[in-house]
């Protein structure tokens, strides 16, 4: 089956580096920075959708090297001016702090997602919590591993189930789109396997990935949609990980063998 690289999250950026902790230069999937909750220590996700969706609807943007945050009120504000912690903290209703470093020991709240589907995300339910980054070098603020790929064929796949046709790229947040023929849900075979992409990059693709409700929150123009799990929570439900129960998955992450530059149309060879 061919691959090719079909690039970043945005076609306004053809080329990407990725780093040993993911990719640089980009916009939110860099995970630098991230908000951390003054009240408990932990870092804010999306993960728990009941205490944190809000930080969705928010969209940063990153290219001159300053990163601005647009507000769903229309201001905009840059991680760097004084008063932003107040700002956001404002927006999100809690009181938060702007951080480029994680706490020691960091852990990840994430909510049982097939409860929040059952029960909206107004209403708590069950969480488990399991360290930030535990596939990934220290200092950043990625979920498990350092690079996300989602392809092509596994978007239509979902798209062709739902009224629309299509679902948005951005729903998944993956740091590299890949663009294959096929049926979709390719990741599911790539774990313990290395991905060539272009002249520079290796990547070792460690599991499949596992959905959250955050797919199914509302993302800056995109309303809620919990479609966006319950396609693949009825199509894909593998093992991502050994010791783990079935889960709705979508996509792959991968740890960096090989770091360099990779470039829209770059040929991708499964290894």
């Amino acid at each position: 089956m061919g691959r090719r690289f079909a690039g970043p999250e945005s076609p306004a950026g053809p080329i990407v580096a990725v780093t040993a902790t993911g990719t640089a230069g980009r916009t939110w999937q860099d995970r630098r920075l991230a908000l951390l909750h003054r009240e408990t220590g932990r870092v804010a996700s999306a993960k728990n959708p009941y205490r944190w969706r809000a930080p969705t609807t928010p969209r940063a943007t990153g290219g001159d090297g300053v990163v601005r945050i647009a507000l769903p009120d229309g201001r905009c504000v840059a991680a760097g001016d004084e008063g932003v912690d107040a700002v956001l903290s404002e927006v999100l209703g809690a009181l938060v702090t702007l951080v480029d470093t994680p706490p020691p020991d960091a852990v990840l709240e994430r909510s049982r997602p097939e409860e929040v589907l059952a029960a909206g995300v107004a209403v708590p339910v069950p969480v488990d919590e399991g360290r930030l980054g535990a596939a990934a070098p220290p200092g950043g603020f990625v979920d498990f591993a350092p690079v996300h790929l989602v392809t092509t064929a596994t978007l239509r796949r979902i798209g062709a189930e739902l009224p629309s046709g299509v679902v948005d790229l951005v729903r998944y947040r993956p740091n590299l789109l890949l663009d294959t023929a096929g049926p979709g849900f390719e990741g599911n075979d790539w774990p313990g396997r290395e991905l060539r992409i272009g002249a520079d990059v290796v990547l070792r693709v460690v599991a499949a990935t596992p959905r959250c409700a955050v797919p199914t929150l509302a993302h800056g123009r995109l309303p809620r949609d919990p479609e966006a799990l319950r396609v693949p929570a009825r199509l894909n439900r593998v093992v991502p990980l050994d010791g783990l129960a079935p889960q709705p998955c979508v996509g792959a992450y991968a740890q960096v063998v090989r770091a360099g530059l990779v470039r829209a149309g770059d040929p991708v060879r499964l290894a």
